[in-house]
């Protein structure tokens, strides 16, 4: 029967629910969770994960970049929120923070399609945050899961039209440094059908000079309902990128002069980046496969890719890239004598072509001639194996155990230095063991111990020597990570996630630059490290309007072994990582779909370099948005919205460079910022 309740009636009520409870009224017992592949109810999971809800995602946000969805996440930290140009910085419990731009060390799945790719790299400037609808974070080492590069995981799921009425909705959002945005949807279901359709166009000028952006996105799925058990989803997602300007990194001395200044050569040499991605995918599921469930996926993604980094030298990369995949897994339930046992196992193939070449810009910013030329192929294939052992209702044993082989392969095109080409292979194990117990139907504690590894990317294989092929001095990294974890809803409204954690790290991937050539990164293999620490969240339904929720991570990330052209850094800080980050939000609902929220949030001091001589401050940062729905009649709404971000105009940095040569570490952060927008939903 259709349901006639206007639509505010659904939204309005959504910033009420716990954290422990979806958007659609469920119990915090009957959440499911679908990114650690095998899925469980929340309260019988042996991993530390954070789901993010629909309105986290999208109440009063300008849905730009993750870090307005994750902050609230504890163990999770991000940068580079404001250069388009080199990508927004993902750190889980310190994997992902070697990353100058981009993604690494984390995986990234979108609509079960692996943004990952199989040398361990990501990006994130596709993510459709207009149609994302649930957002899954595994935080900790998760191989035997998802193969290379696993020290977290990102699962981001978007909207197919089943869950959300017929309606279209055109929202408009504008702000300071000339931001505009303009946002399209429409979904729907009619009968077996059902879809989803998203497109945005992005355009600023960003707070720095030399910081503009044009970004334009589309999202749609489209689902078919075979029969009650068997589905057909097909996902198209587009993104054209014609400019995303690149303002660089500054010195502390001009950090003090101007804030607000391009880096030197960025204008000179127009530094930034221009992209051209689509990606399309099909996936089936059949429910009822014999005794058990069948799932097949496979995609394709294309990307044309220029970038001019800000120096001279080798530093202009242009490349088109191929990269698809396919993955099947099957699920069954039995009994082992007389318990409960249920699987999940899976096969999954992956290859990356990468057909780059690199190009002089003298220090006049003139293009020169080619400095490489060369088809990077990287070939991933793996199988799995994960299962539950149900010894009581209450308490579960998960172990799972994974194999992958990663090939990775130059073939070297550039001829006038000889030919660099190479190839590396990889064949690595990965294993879980997991205890849940849950002691009373909202309340679990758990156990857990996993492994991950890491090969380096394309480019951390650089050699700086200055020739071609794989640096063969760079190992991958393995990690080993233990964690136990506690996590219940309370009858009077509270909810609570606690987790204790120890990640053992050897051969530590980590970024530095060689002020003798140019700006660009190397890597090497830093011994090893660790990270330990505590995790901790908590949400508090006051009443029906009010809700507060805070998140707390003290963690300690620390060199155990490292040495390095005579230098001695046992004992150092790992670069990067704040150790002390608290997230706070206070939440406030009226009627008819009046809200605000405000969030307060503490960063701790860090460090830039593997010697801790380059120190970064502490600091808060405060945001605010609220916002207002109208219903203009029966099937017309209007929903209102306004926010400032950083309101106490604090200064700090967007992004701090590892290891940076010439002093340049820092990238500053924009002062107070607002933005307001209008929504029609019809």
């Amino acid at each position: 029967m259709k349901n006639n309740k206007p639509i505010f009636f659904y939204l309005s009520g959504l910033m009420a629910l716990p954290i422990t409870m979806t958007a659609y009224g469920q119990s915090g017992a009957d959440i499911t969770v679908t990114a650690p592949v095998i899925e469980r109810e929340l309260y019988q999971t042996p991993v530390s994960i954070s789901i993010v809800r629909p309105e986290s995602i999208k109440k009063g946000q300008p849905k730009l970049k993750l870090d307005e969805t994750l902050n609230q996440i504890p163990g999770v930290f991000l940068q580079n929120q404001e250069n388009f140009a080199q990508g927004e910085r993902v750190a889980i419990r310190g994997f992902g923070s070697r990353a100058p731009f981009g993604v690494r060390g984390v995986t990234v799945v979108v609509d079960g399609i692996p943004y990952t790719l199989p040398d361990g790299q990501a990006q994130l400037d596709a993510i459709d945050l207009d149609s994302a609808e649930r957002i899954e974070v595994i935080r900790g080492p998760a191989s035997v899961m998802y193969g290379n590069a696993a020290g977290g995981v990102i699962s981001v799921t978007t909207a197919d039209g089943r869950n959300n009425p017929n309606q279209t909705s055109i929202r408009a959002t504008g702000g300071s440094n000339s931001f505009g945005k303009l946002a399209l949807s429409n979904s729907g279901n009619n009968g077996d059908w059902s879809h989803n359709v998203s497109f945005s166009a992005l355009n600023s000028e960003g707070y720095r000079d030399h910081a503009e952006v044009e970004k334009y996105l589309f999202n749609s799925k489209l689902r078919w309902a075979l029969d009650n058990d068997r589905s057909l989803t097909a996902i198209i997602n587009l993104l054209d990128n014609p400019r995303s300007q690149d303002p660089g990194a500054l010195t502390a001395e001009q950090v003090a002069e101007d804030r607000s200044q391009a880096g030197r050569f960025t204008e000179e040499y127009d530094s930034g980046q221009t992209v051209d991605q689509q990606v399309l995918g099909l996936q089936y599921q059949d429910l009822s496969a014999g005794p058990g469930e069948f799932r097949a996926k496979t995609f394709y993604m294309r990307r044309n890719f220029e970038q001019q980094l800000p120096f001279p030298g080798s530093s202009r990369i242009d490349y088109n890239r191929n990269y698809f995949g396919a993955s099947t897994d099957y699920r069954h339930s039995f009994k082992i004598a007389g318990l409960p046992f249920r699987y999940v196992a899976g096969l999954a193939a992956r290859e990356q072509r990468d057909d780059r070449i690199r190009t002089e810009m003298s220090f006049g910013g003139d293009l020169q001639g080619l400095t490489a030329d060369e088809l990077q192929t990287a070939t991933a294939l793996g199988g799995f194996v994960q299962g539950d052992l149900n010894f009581t209702d209450q308490l579960a044993l998960s172990i799972g155990g994974r194999f992958d082989r990663v090939r990775m392969k130059v073939t070297d095109d550039y001829s006038s230095d000889g030919d660099q080409s190479g190839g590396r292979t990889f064949r690595e194990w990965s294993g879980s063991a997991g205890l849940s117990y849950r002691y009373m139907p909202t309340h679990q504690a758990f156990a857990n111990i996993s492994t991950a590894f890491e090969t380096p990317t394309f480019s951390e294989f650089a050699n700086p020597t200055g020739m071609g092929g794989l640096n063969s001095d760079t190992q991958p990294q393995k990690s080993l990570n233990h964690e136990l974890g506690l996590r219940g809803a309370l009858n009077n409204g509270m909810d609570y996630d606690l987790t204790l954690f120890w990640v053992d790290v050897r051969d530590e991937l980590i970024p530095y630059e060689l002020p003798s050539t140019d700006d660009r990164t190397y890597y090497r293999n830093a011994g090893d490290t660790t990270r330990k620490g505590l995790e901790a969240s908590a949400g508090w339904l006051l009443s029906q309007s009010w809700r507060i929720e805070t998140a707390l991570t003290l963690a300690d990330y620390t060199f155990d072994e490292y040495r390095s052209e005579g230098n001695n850094y046992d004992g150092n800080r790992l670069p990067g990582l704040p150790e002390k980050v608290w997230s706070n939000r206070l939440q406030w609902l009226g009627l008819g779909g009046t809200f605000a929220t405000l969030e307060a949030r503490y960063i701790g001091d860090m460090v830039a370099d593997d010697a801790n001589d380059v120190y970064v401050d502490d600091y808060w940062l405060v945001n605010l948005r609220g916002g207002d729905t109208f219903y203009v009649n029966r099937n017309l709404l209007l929903k209102g919205f306004a926010g400032v971000r950083n309101l106490s105009d604090r200064d700090h940095f967007a992004n701090v460079r590892i290891n940076a040569s010439n002093d340049r570490y820092f990238e500053p952060a924009a002062g107070r910022t607002w933005y307001a927008g209008l929504e029609l939903i019809f």
